[in-house]
């Protein structure tokens, strides 16, 4: 991918530094410890460049920044208990709560990723009524005043426009 190259691995970094750091930091609760997780993160995903199978690079980097997070706490807790401090049912309970907090983050960035690449292939024509009307929170009317069409006009892209979502959003979700 990016074959030795210092600049373009420098570069994928300052990309998305927020979003492993932010991945790390639902798990530990943490700043010190998801800054140096983020470091851990990127620090493994150069190692492992070579075995990246060039599918879903966002997925695969926030699946490592997890999987180094949840390592962490379980090596902490681990820890904890070593130190014959019991661990509580509480701080159990928290624990496994948070592992699964940071899953259902990672699933939610990994369907806005999908729905984002589906957005992309999808005619301008409905995208962007869909961009409107979804994430800008726009009524058909203020869209249909926008665009200078009429309001059935922007029912009818919306209609057909999550159609076609819907459709490679199913295909994009099976791979």
């Amino acid at each position: 991918m990016l074959a030795g190259d210092q600049e373009a691995f420098r570069s994928l970094v300052e990309e998305y530094k927020d979003l492993v750091y932010t991945i790390c930091f639902n798990v530990v609760r943490d700043s010190y410890e998801a800054e140096n997780l983020t470091q851990e993160t990127f620090f493994q995903v150069y190692k492992s460049l070579s075995s990246y199978k060039q599918q879903g690079f966002k997925s695969w980097l926030s699946k490592i920044a997890l999987h180094k997070a949840i390592d962490f706490q379980r090596s902490s807790a681990h820890k904890l208990t070593k130190a014959s401090i019991p661990l509580t049912a509480a701080l159990e309970d928290r624990l496994v709560e948070e592992d699964n907090e940071a899953e259902n983050l990672l699933i939610r960035t990994e369907e806005k990723n999908v729905l984002a690449e589906c957005l992309l292939n999808i005619p301008p024509l409905y995208s962007n009524v869909l961009i409107k009307y979804y994430r800008e929170d726009k009524s058909c009317k203020q869209i249909a005043l926008e665009e200078n069409i009429s309001v059935r006009t922007v029912e009818t892209r919306l209609y057909r426009g999550k159609k076609i979502l819907r459709q490679y959003y199913e295909e994009l979700s099976k791979t």
